[in-house]
C-alpha cells in the first residue's frame, strides 16, 4: 500500500463546531435585542429610538437597584 492509495480523511463536524460557536451567540444577541424592543416598545408603549438610548437603561438600572 502506497501513500497514493490512502485516502485523506476529513474531520466531519468541524463546520458544525464553527456554526455552533457563531450561531448560538448571534441568536442570543438577536433574542436579547428582540426582547428589549418587545418589552420597551410593544409593552411599554415607548418609541424605538429611546429603547437604544443609554440614559434610558441607566435610569431603569437606577430604579431597579436604588436603595
Amino acid at each position: 500500500m502506497t501513500q497514493e492509495d490512502t485516502a485523506v480523511v476529513k474531520k466531519k463536524g468541524s463546520g458544525k463546531k464553527v456554526l455552533r460557536w457563531w450561531l448560538i451567540p448571534m441568536l442570543f444577541i438577536l433574542a436579547l435585542v428582540g426582547g428589549m424592543i418587545a418589552g420597551y416598545v410593544v409593552v411599554g408603549g415607548q418609541d424605538i429610538g429611546s429603547a437604544f438610548d443609554y440614559r434610558t437603561w441607566k435610569h431603569i438600572f437606577d430604579l431597579v437597584f436604588a436603595p
